[in-house]
């Protein structure tokens, strides 16, 4: 697709599917309580039209809304077998095992403290926010319901830890991306995050020791818990040996094997617990993977729990997914969202307008183009040269990548990581978005940090000789290339 020989797309043309698409989104979400496919659809075809008025064939639209799914099939993959890991888990008496001891050994009063800090070590070990929500997030759902807490405030907890551990690790494919789209040192982008991240962890851990005080005071609570232990081990074999599964596919991708076959192994072992060691039928752990597992305790709590997981059950998140990349195919691909870019970057008159712009950029971009990483490689491309131009150190560009690019994916319904966490999870954006106190907190640390100069720093005198000798090259070979081209 050469862009040089179709239309500039104008800045409010660009604008309108984005804005008709959220204006058709608060309605039916909102108002009548549906899905986001249709809007999402709704915005992909006028997003379409913009792009055939600009002089793009439909043969070309096609292909970008291909490009876009094609960003998206690695999360399409890893979220069926997420799917199929939770059937097997549950059927395996995995969760089970995991729930179980979690009452033991977790009190209610500290339970969001708890589960924030471990979901945050394992996911810094690991360096997957998604692979700890998918093991430990979904042990931690049932901890926190089984103790009446509400979903909201775990699915936040689980987040603000999976997603500081993401950020932190030197292991995470985001926290790498950023630092290499930027030509910074890796270490060097987790340093200058430490600024952010730890205060908004801190922060966060707050919120969560003052929301949990209310939590297990009163006798119902302890009976309802003993209640729901009783049932588990009456419905469930279960073993300290259980947990060795979770721990497992966890040492798996902590010993860098990618998530796929670690995922897959998981699910095998899910598969021959459920069928030796819990007793059930080969057909009953088939349907566990395919449709989810199911099991009546008389006990509603339990009853909840246990009744979900299964690669059909994914299939409405993998339908957002793929339906959501069309959209943010044709923006990236036509100009559009380049289109939105140039026109904010026309209001950056400082070194705080420019961080702010970019940590908007990148939120903008998880809303547009439905994906995290994305939102970081876009706004990399459209601020790295102004950055430099203000003397400024590529960190800076870094750590405003992650804060606005990783953190604000998952306040985005549509986007593959709020998709993916209603999907493994259960909880939606609405519930658990006030509750995801890190996500929200960092980006507005950095905000205030840009525009007081605090911990924002400028190229020494030898980068900034080097930015100038590079600079004067590209003009020399602008000029080479005219000359030759008159």
């Amino acid at each position: 697709m050469e862009q040089s020989t179709k239309k500039e797309i104008k800045f409010w043309m660009a604008l309108l599917p984005l804005l008709i698409m959220i204006a058709v989104m608060i309605v039916t979400v909102v108002q009548l309580g549906q899905g986001p496919h249709m809007p999402l659809i709704v915005g992909t075809t006028v997003a379409a039209l913009v792009a055939w008025k600009a002089g793009y064939t439909w043969k070309e639209i096609e292909e970008m809304m291909y490009k876009g799914i094609k960003l998206a099939l690695p999360a399409v993959v890893i979220i069926m077998l997420v799917g199929l890991t939770i059937g097997a888990w549950m059927g395996g008496g995995i969760v089970a095992t995991m729930i179980f001891y979690g009452l033991k050994i977790i009190t209610p009063a500290w339970f969001l403290v708890t589960i924030a800090i471990i979901c945050a070590i394992v996911s810094l070990a690991i360096g997957s926010s998604w692979s700890t929500m998918a093991t430990i997030g979904v042990a931690g759902m049932g901890i926190g319901l089984s103790m009446g807490i509400p979903a909201g405030m775990i699915a936040g907890a689980v987040i603000s830890g999976a997603y500081f551990g993401d950020k932190m690790s030197p292991l995470s494919d985001t926290t790498n991306l950023a630092a290499g789209l930027t030509g910074t040192e890796l270490f060097d982008h987790i340093k200058h995050m430490f600024f952010t991240t730890i205060p908004g962890l801190l922060i966060a851990l707050g919120v969560y020791a003052y929301l949990g005080r209310n939590f297990g005071t009163g006798k119902t609570e302890a009976l309802e818990i003993a209640q729901t232990s009783k049932v588990l081990q009456e419905s469930f074999i279960v073993s300290p040996f259980m947990l060795l599964v979770p721990l497992a596919v966890i040492l798996m991708v902590a010993l860098k094997i990618p998530a796929v076959p670690a995922l897959i192994v998981g699910i095998i072992l899910g598969f021959l617990s459920q069928v030796f060691i819990q007793g059930d039928t080969v057909v009953h752990a088939i349907t566990a993977l395919q449709e989810g597992f199911s099991i009546t305790t008389g006990n509603e709590m339990v009853d909840g729990l246990f009744n979900g997981g299964g690669l059909d059950n994914m299939m409405y998140t993998v339908s957002m997914t793929i339906v959501a990349m069309t959209f943010g195919g044709i923006l990236e691909y036509s100009g559009m969202l380049q289109s939105i870019m140039n026109q904010l970057l026309k209001i950056v008159k400082s070194t705080g307008s420019l961080i702010a712009t970019t940590i908007a950029a990148c939120f903008m971009t998880n809303a547009t183009c439905s994906e995290q990483y994305i939102s970081i490689v876009v706004p990399a491309r459209m601020f790295s040269k102004t950055y430099k131009e203000k003397g400024l150190h590529s960190k800076n560009l870094s750590r405003a990548l992650e804060d606005g690019g990783t953190l604000t994916s998952v306040f985005i319904p549509w986007n593959t990581c709020g998709v993916f966490i209603l999907g493994t999870l259960g909880v939606g954006v609405v519930e658990y978005g006030p509750y995801a106190i890190l996500n929200f907190v960092v980006p507005i640390i950095s905000i205030l940090y840009a525009f007081t100069g605090f911990t924002v720093v400028k190229m020494t005198k030898e980068e900034l000789v080097e930015r100038d000798h590079e600079t004067n090259y590209e003009m020399e070979l602008e000029t080479e290339e005219v000359s030759l081209n008159p």
